[in-house]
């Protein structure tokens, strides 16, 4: 049974309740080194109360106060692996696992440490997150659901294993998407602040948190939430856009759609990556803008997703001058916690970002863990070295170094998400790439397509069309080739009418002289400086924003996006009202 979207609030306040109750009532639980129960002392019933015994928070808070120490540290740790199935890799990705974690595989990872969950892991050329992407997990739907299937099957075997697994991946749709072979590919989240409405991207969310649920993955480190007021690569078409009202109707409409599906959506990067072009992967970046200005520009998204029921938040590796100045905010119980939880009232997971990015790895993995859990993070994602993390947290817990109340408030949230997302139905893989699901996508996508200069009853082309591209973009040539001639448009080599295509990564140096129509896969920052006599805007390169790219040329419809960031010198759109 599916509870993600409808006890949200329920479940924040029960679990307010039985974790202050679990604090006091088994303060002494889990003192013992082994894996057997917590104490030789049985936990003590909490008392009668209105809340319904199956409740996602009582079930949680009952099952902690059976657990060892080893099992609530390893409840708090979502590590990545190295190999594409649980029990059986390659001699390389055993070598990958053995430096990270001291074992084999995935499986004997999640079994030694006791795991709360896995992250699956991926990269592309055009992802700006590439560079803490040591290996990659996935291949095709069918080999993620043999991996997934694997993982749960190793971690019902943990005392904890009565509560689902926890198994997330960035899918965020756009330049960072983890499995793209046989799965409907949404536009990015900037297209779907171009279409600006909210109900398209809520029903294709929906379509994508229903093939993530036929794959294994129950918990989506999406959608970003960052207001993209600073132009940056870093986020770019990542966001929703530089409207933060308008972002936090995307996001809502994308948390909506996802949970519904019974995957956790996690609202990224808190308090707002969109703030600052900096890197956070390199580098820690400084975010000058007042307390005010962050409240009115950044947080509107984040609230949004709250209020929609987002299970999750991930901090980011940001250093807000004007709240914790010189801590990052994976560290700062300021932000995370007299903020993110007092001021905005999120009462869900808190979620580190990768702990093995610079910032963080400013400190060794067993203190970073001690530091993020202590700011109000309750699962620590990504650590350099998955036994040194383990064993800083657990000596931090016998040494009083970490109150034993803040592990079990943070294995508490962990566990209440798990019982939350309940023991979902698996689709069938023959529902990814579902007719629906695909017009979902291109429902969305053919919203966003923005007329930038040039008149909308003029779009279509005339006689044939020569497509062209900057480099390495041959695959996205091709789709727009086949969605043109589906559309009736004739395609040639060279001669025709040219469309000439530009993406992410792409600059001024990257335009063609004498293109009739220069598109924008990507943000359309490119187009001021593009001489075309008409400028469109796609923001993604999906096989869904090339057909409905490829109608627009074709004068089948009229293109109806708002660009939702501003482009110097031109207009968010030339289309009337």
């Amino acid at each position: 049974m599916v509870r993600v979207s409808t006890t949200p609030r329920r479940v924040a306040a029960a679990l307010g309740l039985v974790t202050a109750l679990l604090v006091a009532g088994c303060s002494g639980a889990g003192q013992q080194p082994s894996a057997g129960p917590a104490s030789t002392t049985a936990p003590q019933p909490a008392p009668p109360s209105s809340t319904p015994p199956e409740d996602p928070a009582t079930l949680a808070a009952t099952l902690v106060g059976e657990l060892a120490d080893e099992d609530l540290v390893g409840q708090v740790l979502m590590p990545y692996a190295y190999g594409d199935h649980a029990t059986k890799v390659s001699a390389g990705s055993a070598a990958g696992n053995r430096a990270l974690a001291g074992v084999d595989t995935p499986a004997e990872m999640i079994e030694k440490y006791r795991l709360g969950g896995l992250i699956l892991v991926g990269f592309s050329a055009d992802d700006p997150t590439q560079g803490n992407q040591e290996t990659t997990n996935v291949d095709d739907p069918k080999q993620v659901r043999n991996l997934t299937t694997g993982l749960r099957e190793a971690a019902g075997r943990l005392p904890a294993g009565t509560a689902p697994f926890l198994i997330g991946t960035d899918q965020e749709y756009g330049v960072v998407t983890r499995i793209t072979d046989g799965v409907t590919m949404l536009p990015s989240a900037l297209g779907a602040g171009a279409a600006g409405d909210p109900d398209l991207t809520e029903a294709a969310w929906r379509a994508a948190g229903t093939e993530l649920t036929a794959m294994g993955i129950n918990v989506d480190f999406a959608p970003v939430a960052d207001v993209l007021v600073t132009r940056s690569a870093v986020i770019g078409s990542r966001s929703f856009g530089s409207d933060p009202q308008r972002a936090a109707d995307q996001v809502g409409g994308a948390v909506r759609g996802l949970q519904s599906a019974g995957v956790a959506a996690t609202l990224k990067h808190f308090p707002g990556h969109g703030h600052s072009a900096v890197d956070s992967h390199t580098d820690l970046p400084r975010l000058p803008q007042s307390r005010g200005e962050l409240a009115a520009e950044a947080w509107p998204p984040f609230t949004a997703g709250i209020e929609a029921g987002a299970l999750a938040v991930m901090s980011a590796h940001l250093d807000v001058r004007s709240i914790d100045p010189g801590v990052a905010a994976t560290f700062s119980y300021k932000l995370l916690t007299e903020v993110l939880r007092g001021e905005l009232g999120f009462a869900g997971v808190v979620i580190t970002d990768g702990m093995n990015m610079a910032p963080a790895r400013r400190f060794p993995p067993g203190e970073a863990a001690v530091r993020a859990l202590k700011a109000g993070n309750d699962l620590i994602l990504m650590p350099p070295h998955v036994g040194q993390a383990y064993e800083g947290l657990l000596t931090a817990l016998r040494d009083g170094t970490l109150p034993r109340s803040r592990l079990v408030e943070a294995a508490t949230r962990v566990l209440t998400m798990k019982f939350t997302l309940g023991d979902t139905p698996t689709p069938a893989l023959s529902t990814l790439g579902a007719p629906a699901h695909r017009e979902a996508a291109e429902a969305l996508a053919a919203g966003a397509v923005t007329v930038l200069r040039g008149r909308c009853d003029t779009t279509g082309v005339r006689g044939p069309v020569t497509v062209t591209s900057s480099g390495g973009r041959a695959h996205t040539r091709a789709a727009l080739t086949k969605a043109l001639t589906k559309a009736g448009v004739q395609v040639v080599l060279k001669g025709g009418t040219v469309v000439h295509l530009v993406g992410y990564g792409d600059g001024a140096q990257d335009l063609r002289t004498g293109a009739a129509v220069t598109v924008a896969m990507d943000t359309p920052y490119v187009l001021a400086k593009a001489k075309s006599a008409t400028l469109l805007a796609t923001y993604s390169s999906s096989r869904a924003s090339m057909t409905a790219l490829a109608d627009v040329l074709a004068g089948k419809t009229r293109p109806a996006g708002r660009a939702p960031v501003k482009v110097p010198g031109l207009p968010t759109t030339t289309c009337a009202d």
